[in-house]
């Protein structure tokens, strides 16, 4: 299974979760709560048929994917090696927040993850300075990522940095916004991941 690459709106629409910040802007300036939501998806009635317990667990762990824009082959190794911990479902959280992509779109230097990951790629952001190409990277907690001296993205990283530290930065990751660095400082605790997801159904999911 590839990455999606389709319109996230419509599919934020689908699992009922904002999957990226602009789909948040988006929804709150529509005034549409997706709880609520219902689309009118193959059906004359609007109504959705009731989920069996599998795809209860299958759409928990959609979300999660997309979310953090893996790919599933990437997401149960994930879970394999979440499994070792004692609390099977948080580890499994705990690995996805320290990928490279999403330390970097938690410090406030990207918009999304799908814009961290981008950047990744083309060499802006170093960790312990040394220069990462791998979004998939898994940080370690005590680890300085800073954006490449000079970079040429290093002006719309200050402007998203800015819009983050207005809404909030996470407490696991401390930022000096003039330097444009972090330091990732620990593993965050389940009640610091700000993310509406199930993720005993995922590991139900994976564990059948």
């Amino acid at each position: 299974m590839g990455r999606y690459r389709g319109p996230m709106v419509k599919l934020s629409k689908r699992l009922k979760v904002p999957l990226t910040p602009k789909c948040e802007r988006y929804f709150a300036l529509k005034n549409i709560e997706l709880e609520n939501y219902t689309p009118n998806i193959g059906s004359t009635t609007g109504r959705r048929k009731k989920l069996s317990t599998y795809g209860v667990q299958l759409w928990e762990k959609q979300k999660l994917l997309y979310s953090y824009g893996v790919r599933e082959k990437q997401l149960r190794r994930y879970y394999e090696k979440a499994k070792k911990a004692p609390v099977t479902g948080e580890a499994l959280l705990q690995i996805l927040e320290s990928r490279l992509d999403n330390v970097v779109f938690r410090m406030g230097f990207a918009r999304s993850r799908a814009q961290a990951r981008q950047w990744v790629l083309h060499g802006h952001f170093f960790i312990d300075g040394k220069r990462a190409r791998t979004p998939s990277i898994l940080v370690e907690p005590g680890a300085t990522i800073s954006l490449k001296e000079n970079s040429k993205v290093s002006s719309m990283v200050q402007g998203a940095y800015v819009d983050a530290a207005a809404r909030g930065i996470p407490e696991y990751v401390k930022v000096d916004g003039k330097k444009l660095e972090g330091v990732y400082n620990n593993l965050p605790s389940r009640a610091q991941i700000d993310f509406d997801i199930q993720e005993n159904l995922v590991v139900e999911y994976y564990s059948r």
